[in-house]
């Protein structure tokens, strides 16, 4: 091939990346209509939030997602990946409010909730597509086309279908339950938005004076003082034989004028504290289910603001914690507290803000979610849906078995209006899936809308088919509906999986996909998680600038194993920018060797090496078409890794150049040029998945048919290609030239000084060799090449190996400058027993034993075995070269 129609000398992946993805977007290549005549793959992207900007979890993510789909396009089927993004009410609520006040010192408040809202539109129509350019600089292959908001007018009318048919149902209603709240968003909190973390603490026993009973006290443990004004009893088990008499009496409660009783519950742990606990059924989430049982007041003494209530008495506006010095202080004061213990306790942090989440009674919307999940459970347990890998199936139903109602309402603006009416005059409580201008039971137009908005994930709950169109039965919904599986971190199994499952069932009767693909967490290269706190994270798109996308892409999966967490290491990221410079400058070679290429040519019979990296090639398609089948990505992308560097750039390009240079015996140089194309083709359809854009350039250089190797066919194993017999007899040939390779290293034989070696061979690899002798005279830099027995005589003052049917031989004579080595020799002898002789010392140093921790003792004496044994090994070395 002509120069000028080559690829460049050297590769560019901005330049690349930037060309190619350009060139898919115009030609349509990402977009597939709907044909009922092909199988159907479908995946939904897991929408990024609008506020999001690119992570490394994302870029794995939608990497996996990006080499199915990609893999099952070349495989022929009716390919959709449906991209889109979530509205993200609280975080992007706090997101605005925080660039309303830097800016213009204002609330939302000020501006009220209709303002407000268009300011977030606003600012949606700025930001909100940033996370979606910095996904296109990966490369991802997603249908832009069919791009979905979760508030578009679609999907808010597929919200308002799903509410107001589970509250017909029965299954969404309104109630005061506990709940979590918090204090700094100002909202409620589902339970998979809580993160409970080991916090530092205390326990503060505390002695409650016993009601008739001078100077008598039980007393209590507590982590939270600043909720003693709620107690409205104490608990102790009906087991615990020391406070049974006290059971039925009453407690003077330490900071207020009120009398509470003493009760008997089984939920009190005889081991923890002294075995009596407070009751605040108000403020805590067990203590809330014991009032239940024991019908107790609820006194709410800590506010949605976090601060303390009228009910708190004198401490009414302290902030909580405030609130918990002044009542130690108080209690010290009086005398009643007893001791301090450290104790440090799980505690609930907001999944957003990270501030102490408040368990809090209030009135809130909630999903009964016991009856949704009994379908979700059958779904998975009956195999409609499976986990890979399958251990977090297990993850899946405990969740599901031992679920709680769902509080799906949110004291935000941002996001879905709960869409239930109230009537001032007759009120009726209305839900609707139209925006209601009158009550239906009395008429009155002297109603008003809830509030509060829908929790984000009960929208992305109905992700897989309202993106398709449901309410409306659309073709997608009915073609690509399930989808075929979904990727997504473990860390978000019970907040989107286990809801998209239930809500598939509940609204399509079906599960909304075939296979969850489960992958871990991307963490530093000391396991550590990546956080702005930690100042670890890696901007994927400043290594995609840096390294290319490509790079980024192949070092991310092939460190990857399913469900598995993986370390981001930089030296992965040089040595797969390698891999794609050793693909680069070796197709560059192939390419200037096509320079006349006739796939109509007469061609030479194939040689070993041919039928060889043919064998190899059919092999490699097989076993990674069947390790992509079971979704180990990372495993079919080493395949291929090995099968381009150590058998295609290795070997077989350098056994073909001779008849690639030889233009004379233009058959045998036709049949070269077949093959390689072949083989290189094939290869760069199986990286493509992997590392679309460089698989593209090199692609289309070379001779193809077809507008984009993404659209074209993937490869298909020929068995009749595959051959073990001739796998072997090449692989004997490989490993006689790896071991003269060795020997020469071992005694720096001169790169290019030619030197005679002998080969002795089994008798079945006699004629292989014979015929294949120019392979190992190539490689092995050998001039002369003696073949014979395996029970010849072995030539004398050789170096030998000895391989895998075969024992090879190189006499050092001629191979080497004796002289020279043995000087070379002489100077590292001298360091090994210089170094011997510094490591003796330390060791005979009684006052270096004595102190020195035992690994650094041991350490040294390792390094003394080892130094020995190489003076052992120079000096034997030197003695066979003077012999000579």
């Amino acid at each position: 091939m002509a120069e000028e129609n080559n690829i460049p000398k050297v590769y560019d992946p901005a330049a690349v990346e930037k060309k190619w993805y350009a060139y898919w977007i115009d030609h349509g290549f990402f977009h597939q209509p709907v044909d009922k005549s092909r199988k159907p793959f479908s995946v939904v992207i897991p929408p990024p939030n609008i506020t999001g900007k690119l992570h490394m979890g994302h870029a794995l993510d939608n990497t996996l997602q990006d080499i199915l789909v990609r893999w099952h396009r070349m495989m022929g089927d009716n390919t959709c990946w449906l991209p889109g993004y979530d509205h993200a009410g609280l975080a992007t609520q706090i997101k605005v409010e925080e660039e309303l006040k830097k800016k213009e010192g204002l609330t939302r408040y000020d501006l009220g909730r209709e303002e407000f809202i268009k300011r977030v539109w606003k600012w949606k129509e700025a930001y909100g597509d940033e996370i979606v350019r910095q996904l296109k600089s990966l490369g991802i292959s997603c249908d832009w086309d069919r791009q979905r908001f979760t508030m578009d007018e679609g999907l808010s009318q597929a919200v308002r279908e799903a509410f107001v048919s589970l509250y017909e149902k029965g299954l969404i209603y309104k109630g005061t339950r506990m709940i979590n709240w918090c204090v700094n968003c100002r909202t409620a909190l589902s339970d998979v938005e809580v993160e409970h973390q080991d916090d530092a603490g205390a326990l503060w026993y505390i002695n409650y004076p016993i009601v008739g009973e001078k100077d008598q006290y039980l007393t209590i443990a507590t982590s939270r003082p600043e909720t003693i004004p709620g107690d409205t009893a104490v608990a102790v088990n009906p087991k615990d034989e020391r406070y049974g008499k006290l059971v039925g009496k009453k407690i003077a409660l330490p900071t207020t004028n009120r009398e509470i009783p003493i009760i008997a519950d089984e939920y009190v742990d005889l081991e923890f504290g002294t075995g009596a606990v407070k009751i605040t059924p108000a403020h805590d989430p067990n203590d809330y289910e014991v009032g239940q049982r024991h019908n107790l007041e609820q006194i709410v003494v800590i506010g949605l603001d976090g601060k303390m209530t009228k009910e708190a008495g004198k401490y009414e506006g302290e902030d909580r914690y405030e609130c918990r010095k002044h009542i130690v202080q108080d209690l010290k004061d009086m005398g009643l507290l007893v001791k301090i213990e450290d104790a440090p306790h799980s505690v609930g942090h907001c999944q957003r803000c990270h501030h102490v989440v408040e368990p809090m009674v209030s009135t809130q919307w909630f999903v009964k979610m016991k009856p949704l999940a009994e379908a979700a459970i059958k779904c998975v347990t009956e195999g409609h849906t499976e986990f890979v890998p399958s251990r977090f199936t297990k993850t899946y139903l405990q969740w599901l078995e031992n679920i709680h109602d769902w509080c799906i309402s949110r004291q935000i603006w941002w996001g879905h209006r709960i869409p239930v009416w109230y009537c001032d005059d007759c009120g009726e409580v209305s839900a609707s899936r139209t925006d209601l201008t009158a009550c239906p039971k009395c008429g009155s137009t002297h109603i008003h809308q809830e509030e509060d908005c829908l929790d984000t994930w009960f929208s992305s709950g109905l992700w897989p088919f309202s993106t398709f169109g449901w309410p409306q039965k659309t073709e997608e919904l009915e073609h690509w509906y399930p989808t075929s599986v979904l990727v997504t971190g473990y860390d978000i199994i019970f907040f989107w999986v286990a809801r998209m499952i239930t809500m598939g069932e509940e609204f399509m009767g079906k599960e909304p996909f075939k296979h969850v693909f489960i992958h871990g967490l991307v963490r530093d290269e000391q396991g550590r998680k990546m956080s702005k706190s930690l100042g670890n994270g890696i901007d994927p798109v400043e290594v995609v600038n840096k390294y290319g996308a490509d790079t980024l892409r192949f070092m991310l999966i092939t460190g990857n194993t399913p469900g598995n967490d993986m370390r981001f290491y930089w030296n992965r990221i040089e040595s797969t920018r390698n891999f794609a410079n050793k693909i680069w400058n070796a197709s560059r070679f192939a390419l200037m060797n096509l320079d006349g290429y006739d796939k109509d040519a007469e061609k030479a019979p194939l040689t070993l090496a041919d039928k060889w990296i043919l064998s190899r090639l059919q092999h490699t398609i097989r076993d990674v078409s069947n390790y992509l089948e079971k979704f180990e990505l990372g495993e079919a992308g080493r395949l291929i890794y090995d099968f381009i560097w150590g058998e295609v750039c290795d070997w077989y390009i350098e056994l073909a150049k001779p008849r690639l240079y030889d233009r004379e015996n233009a058959a045998a140089r036709a049949t070269a040029q077949t093959v390689l194309c072949r083989v290189l083709g094939d290869a760069m359809k199986l990286l493509h998945p992997y590392m679309p854009f460089i698989t593209e350039e090199i692609w289309q250089h070379l001779p193809h048919e077809g507008q984009s190797i993404m659209i074209a066919p993937w490869p298909v194993a020929d068995e009749g290609l595959m051959d073990d017999t001739v796998e072997k007899q090449m692989t004997a040939v490989m490993d006689v030239i790896k071991a003269i390779r060795n020997m020469r290293a071992e005694v720096n034989a001169a790169p290019g000084h030619k030197a005679p070696a002998m080969v002795l061979v089994d008798a079945d690899l006699r004629d292989v060799f014979a015929a294949n002798g120019d392979y190992i005279r190539q490689l092995g830099t050998v001039d002369v090449l003696t073949l014979g027995a395996m029970d010849d005589a072995a030539p004398e003052n050789a170096m030998a190996a000895v391989v895998n049917g075969a024992k090879v031989y190189l006499p050092l004579k001629g191979l080497i400058d004796v002289d020279k080595e043995l000087a070379r020799l002489q100077k590292e002898l001298d360091g090994a027993e210089k170094e011997a002789k510094r490591v003796a010392g330390k060791l005979s140093n009684q006052n270096f034993l004595a102190k020195a921790p035992a690994e650094v003792v041991e350490k040294e004496k390792t390094k003394q075995t080892e130094i020995l044994a190489r003076i052992d090994g120079l000096k034997e070395r030197m003695a066979t070269l003077r012999s000579l």
